[in-house]
């Protein structure tokens, strides 16, 4: 009998990093393949030899296209991975742009430390280029939803729609041979209801499931258009501007959409806004591209011939040179810049020049790690660092949960609760320490099911 199992060898503990090893006889799955953010110490793992062998590893599968679960992607590459990259459609699509999108960012930092003179390292150096990034994108293979297909034999991988980002997926994994399991793991769960994207779909039943917890501990509450709308108002009546650190992908869509409907019903002024992000320009093309993620209202406005993603005084900044004249721009106005935990790329200038103003704001649209600025600012941090110096926080500093394209507590078990049977197992992934338990302790008192929170490099036995 042959025998499989599964190792956590990312998103253990911590947010980012996502990597499963799934072991079946002679054969190596990886489900996810993400960077580790935040935290120094998560950080540094990525400058470390991958904990296993990348050429032995047969394919991966991919939840989606967010860095934390896909951009070690290069590396595993670069150390020898020759296999095929499963995803789905739109997936295929954003890794183009935000891998390709990374590469720069990274090669572009590494410059700006070499020159001001910044890093501890001579020279710095970045942790892939744009060669590594292009040689993961010749080898990924792309899938419907619901789809079935075989990544070895007796090993069948269904996608299913998980509503988190354009293209993000559950992974349904049949091991068919002798004694048959399925395991299915979450990705990155989003949200019923929501602008833009569809709702998760039902999956039907697991052996063995990999949930995350981003949001374990918590509800999303109140009304996000409202909050977001106040912010703005006041901050237009100081005159104000206000920075948006937003991911490029999904959050900055959702963004959009809400700005333009609260114009049209008049709860905020029409008010210059800028997409200072050349990949989430690219990734909204993208969005209008793949109505098979799309819900209802979206292809209405798509079928209309409008602009379903747009301001009315909507500036798309693409150069550098445009990023920066946005410095000597005053309020009132929003600009929208990536990184959403404010962890690099062009908005680190919006923050360093906008942050000391105490008439500005600063909305943190999300969920913020521990170890970035994002959080730092969150939790109410005096001063950040950005480009080697000490910025003070003067401007309003502005948290809207409610934006989150993750599943809160109730929708995490809401998804699990549609499941026909109860699983054997369930491992709580992709959450800290303290959501991560709480969604545990959740779904035993609500379900019943035997549950564990798994721990970095675990490894879990499963007959099949």
């Amino acid at each position: 009998m042959n025998t499989s199992s599964l190792q956590f060898l990312g998103a253990a503990g911590t947010v980012t990093g996502s990597k499963h090893l799934l072991r079946v006889g002679e054969r190596r799955i990886l489900l996810d393949c993400g960077l580790f953010q935040g935290l120094k110490d998560l950080r540094q793992r990525n400058w470390q030899p991958l904990p296993f062998d990348a050429r032995a590893i047969d394919a991966v599968i991919l939840s989606h296209a967010h860095l934390d679960h896909s951009g070690a992607l290069p590396l595993l590459v670069r150390q020898g991975f020759r296999g095929p990259i499963w995803c789905t459609p739109g997936t295929r699509d954003l890794l183009r742009v935000l891998l390709l999108d990374a590469a720069h960012l990274q090669e572009e930092e590494a410059e700006y430390a070499n020159r001001r003179g910044y890093t501890k390292h001579t020279p710095a150096e970045p942790l892939f280029r744009a060669a590594d990034a292009s040689a993961v994108l010749a080898l990924v293979e792309s899938t419907s939803y619901g789809e079935r297909f075989a990544v070895g034999e007796g090993i069948v991988v269904t996608l299913r729609r998980a509503g988190h980002i354009l293209g993000s997926a559950t992974v349904e994994v049949d091991l068919e041979r002798e004694h048959p399991r399925r395991i299915v793991f979450s990705g990155d769960l989003g949200r019923w209801g929501r602008p833009i994207l569809r709702d998760p779909d039902p999956v039907p039943g697991a052996d063995v499931v990999l949930i995350e917890s981003t949001y374990g501990d918590r509800l999303h509450g109140g009304d996000p258009a409202s909050e977001l709308a106040s912010v703005i108002r006041r901050t237009a009546d100081r005159g104000g501007v206000v920075v948006v650190p937003s991911f490029a992908v999904g959050r900055t869509q959702e963004l959009i959409w809400t700005l333009r409907r609260l114009e049209d019903e008049g709860r905020i002024p029409s008010l210059p806004t800028f997409i200072d992000s050349p990949m989430a320009i690219d990734v909204t093309e993208i969005y209008c591209r793949h109505p098979e993620d799309h819900n209802l209202d979206m292809k209405l406005l798509m079928d209309a011939k409008q602009c379903p993603l747009c301001c009315r005084q909507y500036h798309l900044v693409r150069t550098a040179t445009e990023s920066r004249a946005l410095n000597a721009r005053p309020g009132p106005m929003i600009v929208i810049s990536a990184s959403g935990m404010a962890t690099g790329g062009r908005v680190l200038h919006h923050l360093k020049l906008r942050l000391p103003d105490e008439r500005n704001t600063v909305v943190l649209p999300g969920f913020q790690a521990a170890g970035t600025r994002g959080r730092t600012l969150r939790d109410g941090g005096r001063s950040v660092r950005i480009h080697g110096e000490l910025v003070p926080v003067r401007a309003e500093v502005v948290t809207v949960d409610g934006l989150s394209a993750h599943a809160d507590q109730s929708e995490l078990l809401r998804w699990l609760g549609g499941f026909e049977n109860a699983p054997e197992r369930v491992f709580v992934v992709h959450g800290e320490s303290a959501p991560a338990e709480a969604l545990a302790t959740a779904i035993r008192s609500t379900l019943g099911w035997t549950v564990d929170v798994a721990r970095d490099g675990q490894v879990v036995p499963i007959t099949g």
